[in-house]
């Protein structure tokens, strides 16, 4: 599977992830000039920006790891672009998922609420 189907896989678990969580989904890979949000989500008071990484079973590199700061400013931007669009009062919240993949299904999701902030 190329990198770009291995991507969708994980997205496409986590939105069911989400889901059954009650979470309503309100955008797939919200791109503008600059940057992609691979996950927006609402639940509750809240509007989660979520960013996944999906990593084959054993990868040197965790997908918690993969979302550096320089990628963190991207996703904060293209989120502020989302608001500006599309307005909301729900509170933001930035989350990232990290998708485990063994070569034939997802082994696991592992999902951190908050994990970074758009303090500067």
């Amino acid at each position: 599977m190329d990198k770009k189907k291995l991507g969708y896989y994980g997205e496409a678990a986590v939105c069911s992830y989400l889901e059954g969580k009650g979470y309503r989904i309100l955008a797939k890979n919200y791109t503008v000039r600059g940057g992609e949000i691979d996950i927006i989500a609402e639940n509750g008071d809240c509007i989660a920006f979520v960013e996944v990484k999906t990593r084959h079973t054993g990868s040197l590199v965790s997908g918690f790891e993969a979302v550096t700061a320089s990628k963190q400013r991207f996703i904060i931007r293209t989120a502020e672009a989302y608001l500006l669009r599309n307005g909301s009062e729900l509170q933001p919240r930035f989350d990232v998922a990290a998708v485990e993949y063994d070569g034939e299904r997802i082994c696991g999701i592992d999902y951190i609420e908050n994990a970074f902030d758009a303090s500067r």
